[in-house]
């Protein structure tokens, strides 16, 4: 049960000091019951006080990791049914799905779709981060030798291991445990040997039963053994059921605040559907409504560009718009005579005013100055992308080193921060340029007296 302001403010030392950066206990108490601080920050509290506290204000779904060093990633932690209410936490990873029972063929040219999706959007670099690895044949040999060619050849790709024989499970952490693997398969025959396998190496164990109703009696016991370090999945191949599983997962450790489910969940998305559209639809689905691993049969840009896309707009915070990173952009083949554009550092904007100019066909820069992640005009009207800001991402990018254009167009939407760039870089010339970026490949053409078929 959740701890109220008052009950956090008899655990505190009641100083005063304002070292936390509040102005008493009881406001830092108030805080803390919100989720808005962590107990942390009173430098004064016991450590027991400490502990008490972290274990009543955790979030009612267990934040939980696997991969290693710089692909280390986060599960879980959410504290929301719905994006709109805060914000949800921790993105879903994606997986493509290999077994010892395919063809070499098949098993290469799967590795080579997976390293081929790589690229970034929105400062973000966007592939596949787990290869999950399922033992069918039942021999371990085949299995361990599935698991060395996936991992040599996908180098970015956490292994998901999925048996559920602890002796092959067993052999299968040696293979990879430098990965920090992900070991899934653990049911109401095997949990005791999984259990301490996962112990032994610290590895996130994948949990499976045939409902609801069995999978949380087998949490229940995983739990009792000491060990929560937990993803969960049901075994039905129903889409229906999986969705309906998956929900009342989530449901019941948010809104029933049951931390027996409060654990991340998995789907495979390869078994609910054989269809390559069709997974797109369900792992659409299941990014919203509450996948962290989703299991697809396959992977390449076609099913890469919407997922990613779908997954990075619904994983930011709804109060903080989506930014790219400020700096000047080459667009095409451009070179030093080829025309500039400024816009803002709002991501729609750069992306349809970006996509517009590569209609063109015409060579060219883009700045990006800082204007706080707004729109054109909110921006504007902000202060946020004035002559000031213009003028010092033209220094601050070295435009001026780069570029021996003297002359640099604006969004004709504002017009009038004509005469404001002027006065700021009296040496270049501002030529207002399209009000609509649709608008733009025409005005290129024109403006550079290039026509392009």
């Amino acid at each position: 049960m959740a701890l109220t302001g008052m009950d956090i403010y008899k655990l505190l030392p009641k100083k005063n000091c304002k070292e936390c950066g509040f102005p008493t206990c009881l406001a830092f108490a108030m805080k803390l019951a919100q989720g808005g601080v962590e107990a942390e920050k009173c430098p004064y509290m016991s450590e027991d006080a400490k502990t008490r506290l972290s274990e009543a204000t955790a979030p009612p779904m267990r934040t939980v990791r696997f991969g290693a060093g710089d692909r280390c990633y986060t599960l879980g932690g959410e504290t929301v049914l719905f994006r709109h209410e805060k914000t949800f936490v921790n993105r879903p990873r994606f997986a493509v799905a290999f077994s010892d029972t395919m063809s070499n063929e098949e098993i290469q040219s799967k590795i080579e779709r997976m390293n081929k999706v790589d690229y970034i959007r929105i400062s973000e670099e966007m592939y596949v981060e787990i290869a999950a690895l399922e033992c069918k044949s039942g021999n371990k040999d085949t299995f361990l030798s599935l698991i060395k060619r996936v991992k040599d050849g996908c180098k970015k790709a956490v292994p998901m291991i999925i048996t559920s024989d602890p002796e092959i499970a067993r052999a299968a952490v040696e293979e990879c445990r430098e990965s920090g693997p992900i070991l899934f398969g653990a049911d109401e025959q095997n949990y005791e040997a999984m259990v301490n396998l996962a112990k032994q190496y610290n590895l996130l164990l994948g949990v499976t039963a045939l409902d609801q109703e069995k999978l949380y009696d087998l949490v229940q016991k995983i739990q009792n053994l000491g060990y929560r370090e937990l993803l969960l999945s049901t075994g039905s191949t129903a889409l229906k059921q999986v969705f309906d599983d998956v929900v009342n997962i989530r449901r019941t450790a948010l809104v029933s605040q049951d931390r027996t489910f409060g654990y991340p969940t998995a789907v495979f998305a390869h078994k609910l559907a054989k269809e390559k559209m069709m997974q797109l639809a369900i792992a659409t689905l299941f990014v919203e409504k509450y996948a962290s691993v989703i299991v697809l049969d396959d992977i390449d840009y076609s099913l890469a560009l919407p997922l990613f896309a779908l997954r990075q707009n619904i994983y930011t915070d709804p109060q903080r718009p989506m930014r790219v990173e400020q700096g000047l952009y080459r667009i095409g083949s451009a070179d030093e005579n080829s025309p500039l554009l400024v816009t803002v550092d709002f991501a729609l904007t750069y992306f349809i005013v970006s996509g517009e100019v590569e209609r063109s066909k015409v060579p060219a820069w883009m700045l990006i100055p800082d204007a706080g992640g707004y729109s054109v005009l909110t921006a504007w009207a902000a202060g946020k992308f004035s002559g000031k800001t213009i003028a010092r991402a033209v220094k601050e990018f070295a435009v001026e080193e780069k570029l021996k254009t003297r002359e640099i167009i604006i969004p004709g939407k504002v017009a009038v921060l004509k005469a404001d760039i002027e006065d700021e870089l009296p040496s270049w010339k501002v030529v207002v340029g399209a009000e609509e970026a649709a608008l733009l490949p025409k005005f290129l053409r024109d403006y550079t007296g290039k026509k392009v078929s």
